[in-house]
């Protein structure tokens, strides 16, 4: 007989509807009216305020040292927030698998056969009810100082996000502060079958893991000696690997340092929960709450719901979803419709690379936001690269134009390589055109992945994994990142020059996107009508107007880092109809830095103003009243 998990009692169910907008958790932010652009700082918190800079290796933290939420000061919160920022995504904070002795803190050792680099990945979380104990001044109280930083990130007027990880845990999964009456994933799990709905994880019974065959010379923390580094980790039966690989021996490829988690749907593909009804994408998060109530659910699905809810509680403004597709659409309509419940503006954020699978996500697991990847990200590498045109960028937003506000645009995040570095364009400044495209052709959130505002190229080889990317799994300083943090300062002032420079890039284009009506208002693409129509405008350039009852935007980039563009623009006659712009001279100024200026000049419904774009050069033209 199937355990019955039940979300609330229906008789209050009606009750909690009432009242959820008007509640409030702890060091909960008010809830935002604001109808601008939302920007996201993606920091990697163990790294951010490292000021070593030896970068050893598989160096250990007393060799290359590591960040404390400490470092997080009220004077780099405020700098922050300065950039242009209003979300802050603190990644690696729950505890996951780090390869250094807190035993005398009740925290168990971690086998380095099932751990990637020295200090973990971020992706293997351990224990969701702690954080990090790296990240601790003193590590008793590590709790506490993460709650003190999300107090400070709030008061510095930073809404904070941390990660969750719904497809996978640690191999070795054991919460230290559980909640009273949680229990751990798989405590109450029939190890002797496959699959049961109630499980927390699948299993291969009768056989017990095995670690996989390093390949190219790897080996553990670089062949340093450890008592748990003998090839073995003791796991009978074995469990499926979190990229879902049955074998008993995953490959080195294989996320072999986690295990899938079982969400009711079983090896076949069937679901062991109730579907949406047809129609219910369309209905909001309040009745997909109710829609839950009198049904049940997978053990799994209660876990991660009180998972997501203690972290609300302790006032985490919304959550990023590592590999949300790789979990059924049911369940994220239960866990962020519950979620919302508690906090209606919390931010939900999911990484989702199936194109097809986009609205799912979106309409019935009620998410905020998905990355965009695999359409706008991987087409501006391309042209970034000189390998794709810009024709290819227009045609994106028409086939998101539905959900559009949907789909978070970054050129960085810790899976991507870094702009300046060989592997992707080499040269930081290849990533200007790029990032007025990426901020303001959309609705969307944009993200920007700390360090990229001073162009490091991620070169560092710190052990695990090889350099392009900054390393997430080992200690490491970020060089061009520590000129500017200066021995905790946070002013720059070991920064280059080109540095400083490249920041200030960032800083005034983030804060004319927070502040723009424009950007949360119309979109039209001129880039294809130019192509047609314009003199030595080419497919390194692109175009496009944005525009909203009281701003009217021309925004027009130079891929391209040799050539310089001189043409006349022209702008579609029904545009200059819809903005109802009489025939005479209209003068736009650049809003990133008014020192640019042009006439639009309209005539008989037609229009056209002179550009002259330098290398790599991007202007954001607004029309002066």
């Amino acid at each position: 007989m199937r355990k019955v998990y039940r979300i609330l009692p229906v008789l209050i169910l009606s009750i909690l509807i009432g009242c959820s907008a008007e509640k409030t958790s702890k060091n909960k932010m008010e809830i935002s009216t604001s109808k601008k652009k939302i920007v996201v700082y993606q920091v990697f918190t163990r790294l951010f305020g490292n000021t070593n800079t030896t970068n050893k290796p598989w160096g250990t933290i007393e060799e290359n040292g590591v960040g404390k939420f400490n470092d997080f000061t009220d004077k780099a919160l405020t700098e922050i927030k300065g950039l242009g920022v209003t979300h802050i995504w603190y990644t690696g904070v729950p505890h996951h698998d780090v390869i250094r002795d807190y035993t005398e803190f009740g925290i168990s050792n971690d086998d380095p056969d099932v751990v990637k680099g020295r200090a973990g990945s971020p992706y293997a979380v351990k224990d969701y009810y702690n954080v990090n104990p790296d990240l601790a001044v003193n590590v008793e109280k590590r709790l506490e100082e993460f709650e003190a930083l999300i107090e400070r990130s709030h008061k510095n007027h930073l809404k904070v996000l941390i990660d969750i990880v719904p497809n996978h845990v640690a191999r070795n999964y054991q919460s230290l502060t559980n909640p009273e009456g949680t229990k751990d994933f798989g405590t109450d799990d029939n190890t002797s079958v496959v699959y049961a709905v109630n499980n927390n994880f699948y299993y291969t019974p009768n056989k017990a893991f095995q670690v996989p065959d390093f390949l190219n010379d790897y080996l553990p923390l670089g062949g340093e000696k450890n008592p748990l580094s003998d090839g073995k980790f003791n796991e009978n039966p074995s469990k499926w690997t979190g990229n879902g690989s049955r074998s008993p021996k995953p490959g080195f490829y294989d996320w072999y340092e986690t295990v899938k988690v079982n969400y009711g749907v079983s090896p076949e593909g069937k679901k062991d929960f109730d579907e949406l009804p047809v129609g219910f994408e369309n209905e909001d998060y309040k009745k997909h709450f109710a829609f839950w109530q009198d049904k049940i659910v997978p053990n799994s699905w209660i876990k991660f719901r009180d998972i997501a809810l203690y972290w609300i509680e302790k006032g985490v403004d919304g959550f990023r979803y590592d590999m949300a597709e790789m979990v059924p659409v049911e369940f994220w309509s239960f866990m962020n419709s519950s979620i919302k419940m508690e906090n209606p503006a919390a931010f939900l954020l999911a990484e989702v690379y199936n194109p097809k699978m986009y609205r799912a996500y979106i309409k019935k697991g009620k998410m905020d936001y998905l990355y965009d990847k695999v359409q706008l990200y991987d087409t501006i590498k391309n042209v970034m690269q000189g390998k794709g045109l810009t024709d290819n960028i227009p045609p994106i937003q028409k086939d998101l134009k539905d959900i559009e506000h949907h789909m978070l645009h970054f050129l960085e995040n810790h899976d991507e390589q870094r702009i300046a570095s060989p592997e992707f364009a080499g040269n930081a400044l290849k990533g200007k055109p790029a990032m007025v495209v990426s901020t303001t052709i959309s609705t969307a959130p944009t993200m920007v992945y700390f360090g990229q505002e001073f162009g490091e190229d991620g070169s560092e080889n710190a052990g695990f994994g090889t350099p392009s990317r900054t390393s997430i799994f080992d200690y490491v300083g970020v060089p061009a990142l520590q000129r500017w943090v200066n021995n905790k300062n946070f002013d720059g002032g070991k920064s280059t020059k080109e540095e400083l420079e490249l920041r200030d890039f960032y800083k005034r284009l983030l804060n004319f996107t927070i502040k723009s009506d424009a950007l949360m208002g119309g979109y039209e693409d001129i880039h294809r009508y130019n192509r047609k129509n314009t003199e030595h405008y080419n497919a390194k350039v692109l175009s496009f107007v944005r525009y909203s009852e009281n701003e009217k935007l021309i925004i027009i980039s130079n891929f391209d880092d040799k050539e310089i563009y001189d043409f006349q623009l022209k702008i579609p006659s029904e545009i200059i109809k819809k903005w109802n712009f009489k025939d005479g001279e209209y003068h736009l100024e650049d809003q990133l830095y008014k020192e640019y200026t042009t006439v639009l000049n309209v005539k008989n419904g037609q229009a056209k103003l002179r550009v002259e774009l330098q290398p790599l050069e991007s202007f954001i033209l607004k029309v002066k009243k």
